[in-house]
Protein backbone atom coordinates (compact mmCIF):
# COMPACT_ATOMS: atom_id res chain seq x y z
CA UNK A 1 0.00 0.00 0.00
CA UNK A 2 1.41 3.37 -1.07
CA UNK A 3 0.65 7.00 0.12
CA UNK A 4 0.29 7.77 -3.82
CA UNK A 5 -2.86 5.42 -4.25
CA UNK A 6 -4.26 6.32 -0.46
CA UNK A 7 -4.21 10.06 -1.69
CA UNK A 8 -5.78 8.56 -4.98
CA UNK A 9 -8.84 6.96 -3.67
CA UNK A 10 -9.41 9.26 -1.05
CA UNK A 11 -9.74 12.24 -3.91
CA UNK A 12 -11.92 9.82 -6.11
CA UNK A 13 -14.25 9.18 -2.38
CA UNK A 14 -15.10 12.94 -2.38
CA UNK A 15 -15.82 13.71 -6.03
CA UNK A 16 -17.53 10.18 -6.84
CA UNK A 17 -16.00 10.80 -10.26
CA UNK A 18 -12.74 9.08 -11.88
CA UNK A 19 -12.34 11.50 -14.69
CA UNK A 20 -12.74 14.78 -12.69
CA UNK A 21 -10.53 13.08 -9.62
CA UNK A 22 -8.11 12.89 -12.35
CA UNK A 23 -7.97 16.15 -13.14
CA UNK A 24 -7.99 17.45 -9.82
CA UNK A 25 -4.58 15.34 -9.41
CA UNK A 26 -3.05 16.56 -12.53
CA UNK A 27 -2.99 12.87 -13.87
CA UNK A 28 -4.66 10.59 -16.82
CA UNK A 29 -7.52 8.90 -15.91
CA UNK A 30 -6.10 5.37 -16.57
CA UNK A 31 -3.25 5.49 -14.36
CA UNK A 32 -5.24 6.64 -11.30
CA UNK A 33 -7.85 3.59 -12.36
CA UNK A 34 -5.06 1.08 -12.37
CA UNK A 35 -3.87 2.80 -8.93
CA UNK A 36 -7.06 1.83 -7.64
CA UNK A 37 -6.92 -1.12 -8.88
CA UNK A 38 -3.74 -2.13 -7.31
CA UNK A 39 -4.87 -0.91 -3.94
CA UNK A 40 -7.93 -2.96 -4.31
CA UNK A 41 -5.95 -5.88 -5.46
CA UNK A 42 -3.61 -5.75 -2.64
CA UNK A 43 -6.74 -5.13 0.19
CA UNK A 44 -8.76 -7.83 -0.92
CA UNK A 45 -11.78 -5.83 -1.54
CA UNK A 46 -13.88 -3.71 -3.79
CA UNK A 47 -13.68 -0.18 -2.32
CA UNK A 48 -15.99 1.64 -5.21
CA UNK A 49 -19.51 0.18 -6.96
CA UNK A 50 -20.00 1.12 -10.12
CA UNK A 51 -23.13 0.38 -11.10
CA UNK A 52 -24.42 2.40 -13.99
CA UNK A 53 -21.45 5.53 -14.02
CA UNK A 54 -22.62 5.94 -10.26
CA UNK A 55 -19.77 6.08 -8.00
CA UNK A 56 -20.19 4.97 -4.57
CA UNK A 57 -18.16 3.68 -1.65
CA UNK A 58 -18.63 -0.07 -1.07
CA UNK A 59 -18.35 -1.17 2.81
CA UNK A 60 -14.91 -1.87 2.78
CA UNK A 61 -14.28 1.67 0.91
CA UNK A 62 -16.63 3.60 4.01
CA UNK A 63 -13.78 1.37 6.45
CA UNK A 64 -10.63 2.57 4.69
CA UNK A 65 -11.79 6.49 4.18
CA UNK A 66 -11.67 8.33 7.93
CA UNK A 67 -8.39 6.03 7.62
CA UNK A 68 -6.90 6.83 4.85
CA UNK A 69 -7.50 10.59 5.59
CA UNK A 70 -6.00 10.19 9.06
CA UNK A 71 -2.74 8.58 7.61
CA UNK A 72 -2.61 11.32 4.84
CA UNK A 73 -2.50 13.78 7.55
CA UNK A 74 -0.58 12.49 10.62
CA UNK A 75 2.43 12.25 6.82
CA UNK A 76 1.74 15.72 6.47
CA UNK A 77 2.02 16.71 10.24
CA UNK A 78 5.81 14.53 10.06
CA UNK A 79 7.04 16.44 6.86
CA UNK A 80 6.35 19.72 8.55
CA UNK A 81 7.71 18.16 11.77
CA UNK A 82 10.92 17.79 10.20
CA UNK A 83 10.92 21.37 8.59
CA UNK A 84 10.30 22.95 11.86
CA UNK A 85 13.81 21.44 13.21
CA UNK A 86 15.30 24.22 11.30
CA UNK A 87 14.28 26.20 14.84
CA UNK A 88 10.54 27.49 14.44
CA UNK A 89 12.05 29.36 11.63
CA UNK A 90 9.16 27.86 9.38
CA UNK A 91 6.53 25.63 10.17
CA UNK A 92 2.60 26.25 10.59
CA UNK A 93 0.30 25.32 13.80
CA UNK A 94 -3.35 24.56 12.68
CA UNK A 95 -5.58 26.15 15.44
CA UNK A 96 -9.54 25.72 15.83
CA UNK A 97 -11.58 27.81 18.27
CA UNK A 98 -15.11 28.49 19.20
CA UNK A 99 -16.94 31.89 17.24
CA UNK A 100 -16.55 33.17 20.63
CA UNK A 101 -12.83 33.15 21.61
CA UNK A 102 -12.24 34.05 17.89
CA UNK A 103 -14.13 37.39 18.47
CA UNK A 104 -12.32 37.86 21.46
CA UNK A 105 -9.25 37.10 23.07
CA UNK A 106 -7.47 34.96 20.74
CA UNK A 107 -6.82 37.58 18.81
CA UNK A 108 -4.06 39.15 21.27
CA UNK A 109 -2.52 35.55 21.99
CA UNK A 110 -2.20 35.07 17.99
CA UNK A 111 -0.91 38.45 17.56
CA UNK A 112 1.98 38.15 20.44
CA UNK A 113 2.68 34.27 18.79
CA UNK A 114 3.10 35.87 15.43
CA UNK A 115 5.54 38.57 16.77
CA UNK A 116 7.33 35.57 18.34
CA UNK A 117 7.50 33.77 15.69
CA UNK A 118 6.87 35.43 11.89
CA UNK A 119 7.83 32.17 9.78
CA UNK A 120 5.07 30.13 11.35
CA UNK A 121 1.69 29.87 9.40
CA UNK A 122 -1.24 30.35 11.57
CA UNK A 123 -4.42 28.71 9.70
CA UNK A 124 -7.57 28.86 12.02
CA UNK A 125 -10.11 26.93 11.76
CA UNK A 126 -13.67 28.55 13.38
CA UNK A 127 -16.32 26.00 14.68
CA UNK A 128 -18.76 24.96 17.30
CA UNK A 129 -17.17 22.81 19.58
CA UNK A 130 -18.34 19.43 18.11
CA UNK A 131 -16.95 19.75 15.06
CA UNK A 132 -13.66 21.12 16.75
CA UNK A 133 -13.05 17.80 18.28
CA UNK A 134 -14.05 15.89 15.20
CA UNK A 135 -11.41 17.46 12.94
CA UNK A 136 -8.95 17.23 15.76
CA UNK A 137 -9.09 13.30 15.87
CA UNK A 138 -9.37 13.02 12.03
CA UNK A 139 -5.78 15.12 12.17
CA UNK A 140 -6.71 18.06 10.87
CA UNK A 141 -6.09 20.24 13.35
CA UNK A 142 -3.40 20.27 15.79
CA UNK A 143 -4.54 22.27 18.87
CA UNK A 144 -8.07 22.94 19.01
CA UNK A 145 -10.05 25.09 21.89
CA UNK A 146 -12.84 23.20 22.84
CA UNK A 147 -15.81 23.06 25.13
CA UNK A 148 -15.71 20.73 28.50
CA UNK A 149 -16.74 17.76 29.13
CA UNK A 150 -15.81 15.69 26.23
CA UNK A 151 -17.02 11.99 25.85
CA UNK A 152 -15.24 9.00 27.28
CA UNK A 153 -14.09 7.46 23.89
CA UNK A 154 -12.25 10.99 22.26
CA UNK A 155 -8.83 10.71 21.77
CA UNK A 156 -8.00 13.45 22.76
CA UNK A 157 -5.67 15.20 25.90
CA UNK A 158 -7.37 18.01 27.49
CA UNK A 159 -6.23 20.89 29.44
CA UNK A 160 -8.82 23.66 31.33
CA UNK A 161 -7.57 27.19 30.85
CA UNK A 162 -11.09 29.15 30.81
CA UNK A 163 -14.29 29.50 32.17
CA UNK A 164 -16.52 31.61 31.51
CA UNK A 165 -20.05 32.79 32.14
CA UNK A 166 -23.19 32.21 30.37
CA UNK A 167 -25.62 34.80 29.54
CA UNK A 168 -28.75 35.22 28.19
CA UNK A 169 -28.93 37.84 25.18
CA UNK A 170 -31.34 40.19 24.58
CA UNK A 171 -31.98 43.61 22.34
CA UNK A 172 -30.09 46.80 24.72
CA UNK A 173 -33.74 47.97 25.13
CA UNK A 174 -35.62 45.06 26.26
CA UNK A 175 -35.92 44.90 29.91
CA UNK A 176 -36.13 41.48 31.45
CA UNK A 177 -38.89 40.49 33.71
CA UNK A 178 -36.21 39.93 36.38
CA UNK A 179 -32.06 40.26 36.45
CA UNK A 180 -30.42 37.10 36.87
CA UNK A 181 -32.56 35.20 35.23
CA UNK A 182 -32.95 31.13 35.62
CA UNK A 183 -33.36 28.30 32.97
CA UNK A 184 -36.89 28.47 34.25
CA UNK A 185 -37.54 32.11 32.92
CA UNK A 186 -36.88 30.95 29.42
CA UNK A 187 -39.87 28.66 29.23
CA UNK A 188 -42.68 29.44 26.73
CA UNK A 189 -40.21 32.55 25.56
CA UNK A 190 -39.38 32.35 21.50
CA UNK A 191 -35.55 31.64 21.30
CA UNK A 192 -32.51 31.99 18.78
CA UNK A 193 -30.47 28.93 18.12
CA UNK A 194 -27.61 27.96 17.06
CA UNK A 195 -26.72 25.25 14.41
CA UNK A 196 -25.95 21.50 15.28
CA UNK A 197 -22.36 21.11 16.17
CA UNK A 198 -22.36 23.81 19.13
CA UNK A 199 -22.10 22.69 22.18
CA UNK A 200 -24.29 25.97 23.54
CA UNK A 201 -27.11 24.29 21.05
CA UNK A 202 -27.35 21.05 23.24
CA UNK A 203 -26.22 22.69 26.57
CA UNK A 204 -29.10 25.43 26.34
CA UNK A 205 -31.71 22.40 25.16
CA UNK A 206 -30.36 20.05 27.94
CA UNK A 207 -31.15 22.72 30.31
CA UNK A 208 -34.44 23.26 29.72
CA UNK A 209 -35.53 19.58 29.53
CA UNK A 210 -33.68 19.56 32.48
CA UNK A 211 -35.74 22.33 34.36
CA UNK A 212 -38.97 20.15 32.95
CA UNK A 213 -39.82 22.16 29.46
CA UNK A 214 -39.20 21.99 25.71
CA UNK A 215 -37.56 25.25 24.12
CA UNK A 216 -39.51 27.20 21.91
CA UNK A 217 -37.54 28.16 18.57
CA UNK A 218 -37.85 31.37 16.94
CA UNK A 219 -35.13 30.46 14.06
CA UNK A 220 -32.57 28.17 14.71
CA UNK A 221 -29.41 27.00 12.65
CA UNK A 222 -27.11 30.24 12.48
CA UNK A 223 -23.56 30.47 13.57
CA UNK A 224 -22.46 33.50 16.39
CA UNK A 225 -22.33 36.76 14.27
CA UNK A 226 -25.97 35.62 12.82
CA UNK A 227 -27.50 34.31 15.98
CA UNK A 228 -26.33 37.55 17.42
CA UNK A 229 -28.23 39.55 14.47
CA UNK A 230 -31.06 37.63 15.13
CA UNK A 231 -31.16 38.70 18.72
CA UNK A 232 -30.81 42.16 17.50
CA UNK A 233 -33.55 42.28 15.14
CA UNK A 234 -35.93 41.26 17.91
CA UNK A 235 -36.45 37.44 16.58
CA UNK A 236 -36.09 35.59 20.64
CA UNK A 237 -33.19 35.52 23.22
CA UNK A 238 -30.25 33.25 23.08
CA UNK A 239 -27.84 32.13 25.76
CA UNK A 240 -24.40 33.15 24.77
CA UNK A 241 -20.90 33.23 26.67
CA UNK A 242 -20.56 36.37 27.82
CA UNK A 243 -17.83 37.78 26.54
CA UNK A 244 -19.74 37.87 22.34
CA UNK A 245 -21.62 40.71 23.81
CA UNK A 246 -18.23 43.02 23.86
CA UNK A 247 -18.20 46.00 21.32
CA UNK A 248 -22.51 45.46 20.40
CA UNK A 249 -24.03 48.35 21.70
CA UNK A 250 -27.46 46.71 20.71
CA UNK A 251 -27.65 43.95 22.83
CA UNK A 252 -27.63 43.41 26.37
CA UNK A 253 -26.58 39.91 28.18
CA UNK A 254 -28.69 39.10 31.83
CA UNK A 255 -26.67 36.74 33.97
CA UNK A 256 -27.97 33.40 34.35
CA UNK A 257 -28.24 31.86 37.84
CA UNK A 258 -29.54 28.90 39.86
CA UNK A 259 -32.97 28.39 40.31
CA UNK A 260 -32.86 28.03 44.02
CA UNK A 261 -29.14 31.00 44.74
CA UNK A 262 -26.51 28.95 47.05
CA UNK A 263 -25.78 29.67 50.56
CA UNK A 264 -22.54 29.95 50.30
CA UNK A 265 -19.91 30.49 47.71
CA UNK A 266 -19.23 28.73 45.00
CA UNK A 267 -16.20 26.81 45.37
CA UNK A 268 -13.43 26.67 42.45
CA UNK A 269 -12.76 22.80 42.72
CA UNK A 270 -16.26 22.22 42.20
CA UNK A 271 -18.69 21.98 38.80
CA UNK A 272 -20.79 24.87 38.09
CA UNK A 273 -24.07 24.75 38.40
CA UNK A 274 -25.19 23.33 34.87
CA UNK A 275 -25.84 25.91 31.98
CA UNK A 276 -24.18 28.57 34.15
CA UNK A 277 -20.64 28.52 33.07
CA UNK A 278 -18.71 26.28 30.73
CA UNK A 279 -14.81 25.15 30.63
CA UNK A 280 -12.71 25.79 27.66
CA UNK A 281 -9.59 23.68 27.33
CA UNK A 282 -6.70 23.62 24.82
CA UNK A 283 -6.69 19.64 22.95
CA UNK A 284 -4.66 17.97 21.33
CA UNK A 285 -4.29 14.27 20.05
CA UNK A 286 -3.35 11.43 22.41
CA UNK A 287 -1.68 9.82 20.19
CA UNK A 288 0.19 12.48 17.84
CA UNK A 289 2.97 14.48 19.70
CA UNK A 290 2.52 17.74 19.05
CA UNK A 291 4.86 19.51 16.79
CA UNK A 292 7.33 22.07 17.86
CA UNK A 293 5.27 24.90 16.54
CA UNK A 294 1.90 23.62 18.83
CA UNK A 295 4.42 23.55 21.55
CA UNK A 296 5.42 27.06 21.12
CA UNK A 297 1.94 28.44 20.72
CA UNK A 298 0.22 26.40 23.40
CA UNK A 299 3.09 27.99 25.69
CA UNK A 300 2.53 31.53 24.57
CA UNK A 301 -1.55 30.94 25.04
CA UNK A 302 -0.96 30.11 28.58
CA UNK A 303 1.48 32.91 29.48
CA UNK A 304 -0.76 35.04 27.69
CA UNK A 305 -3.91 34.20 29.60
CA UNK A 306 -1.51 34.35 32.69
CA UNK A 307 -0.54 37.97 32.61
CA UNK A 308 -4.25 38.91 31.35
CA UNK A 309 -6.15 37.38 34.44
CA UNK A 310 -2.66 39.03 36.90
CA UNK A 311 -3.39 42.01 34.83
CA UNK A 312 -7.30 42.07 34.81
CA UNK A 313 -7.49 42.41 30.96
CA UNK A 314 -9.71 39.35 30.65
CA UNK A 315 -12.96 39.84 29.40
CA UNK A 316 -15.82 40.11 31.97
CA UNK A 317 -17.01 36.88 33.02
CA UNK A 318 -13.96 35.06 32.16
CA UNK A 319 -12.10 33.24 34.51
CA UNK A 320 -8.06 31.82 34.22
CA UNK A 321 -7.78 28.53 35.35
CA UNK A 322 -4.46 28.54 35.62
CA UNK A 323 -3.88 30.68 38.54
CA UNK A 324 -5.53 33.54 37.11
CA UNK A 325 -8.26 35.66 38.57
CA UNK A 326 -11.79 36.78 36.98
CA UNK A 327 -11.74 39.33 34.21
Amino acid sequence: MQLQQLAYFVAVAEIRHFTQAAESLGIAQPSLSKQIRTLESELGAALFSRARGNITLTPAGEALLPLAKRILADVDTARVEVQELAGLVRGRVRLGATPSLCAGLLADALRRFHDAYPGIRLIVEEGGSRDLVRDLTRGHLDLALVILPLADDTPLVTTPILRENLVVAMPADHRPRRSPMTIEDLQGRDLVMFRSGYDLREATITACRTAGFEPRFAVEGGEMDAVLRFVEAGLGLAVVPSMVLAGRPGLRGIALTASDPLPFPVRRDLPPPPGLQRTIAIAHRKDVSLTHAAKAFHTTLETYLTEAAADGALPTGVHHLRGGSAG
